[in-house]
């Protein structure tokens, strides 16, 4: 809304939105090629030992030559959102605004494709920066039925995997049912950005008549199959090939 070249001056508009003057000439910056270079090292070593915290991490990047203290690999860790294995109070406290769907998958046997999906997001590492991906997986066949690439953590790029992976299981024309049951992953008090649990994702799914199943405490296994992937997908293409720019990772 603030602009050049116009009848006010750029102090006047700022006055007059109630913004502060300095924000309307601050560029953001991105991270420095050193900082780069450590999220890539942290993201490689919180998959062997996903249990790391700041103070464990900082020692394994100390003990290998990297002069990176415990404050800057806990900013890191904060912006990469590796959160590591530990016990913590209250964990599984839900958001107060979002709807809580019940857990459908105790003593069901999946036996058939397209009766359970499950989908998770992950960082992919290039040389300036992180990408987002995001991918729907069947849970019978372990077959990825869509996937998208994002440079932010927004909703949209998850819905349009979803509208994705729905027009393909409808143009199969398959023999089995193509209304399946997605496993959405639980909102936390910490999780207030939740993609899979926002209104505008579960609500394409109530539109398409999908049945929704929400883990809680002690579910973590139901995602084991997408996080294996993640795994496999890092360690046997994304740091074999560090990619350079999102287009190249997205071919």
């Amino acid at each position: 809304m603030v602009s050049w070249g116009r009848n006010l001056s750029v102090r006047r508009q700022c006055k007059l939105l109630s913004l502060v003057r300095s924000g309307f000439y601050y560029s953001p910056k991105g991270e420095i090629a050193e900082n780069l270079k450590f999220m890539k090292i942290i993201d490689k070593q919180f998959l062997d030992t996903p249990w790391y915290g700041s103070r464990q991490m900082a020692r394994h990047m100390q003990h290998h030559g990297h002069k990176c203290g415990r404050h800057r690999v806990r900013r890191l860790m904060r912006l990469m959102r590796l959160m590591p294995i530990y016990q913590t109070p209250n964990a599984s406290k839900k958001h107060p605004q979002r709807k809580v769907y019940p857990y459908l998958l105790r003593g069901l046997k999946i036996d058939r494709p397209n009766q359970v999906w499950c989908t998770d997001i992950t960082y992919i590492p290039i040389r300036r920066g992180f990408l987002c991906l995001v991918a729907i997986m069947d849970w019978a066949t372990r077959k990825v039925l869509a996937w998208r690439i994002s440079n932010t953590l927004d909703t949209e790029f998850c819905i349009k995997a979803l509208k994705e992976a729905l027009a393909n299981t409808v143009r199969r024309k398959s023999s089995t049912p193509t209304i399946p049951l997605m496993i959405c992953k639980q909102t936390t008090a910490g999780q207030r950005d939740s993609q899979f649990t926002s209104h505008e994702f579960t609500q394409v799914l109530k539109d398409t008549g999908v049945k929704i199943s929400m883990d809680g405490r002690g579910r973590w296994i139901d995602n084991r199959m997408i996080e294996r992937l993640w795994r496999s997908l890092k360690y046997e293409c994304v740091y074999i090939r560090a990619f350079e720019t999102g287009s190249e990772a997205k071919i």
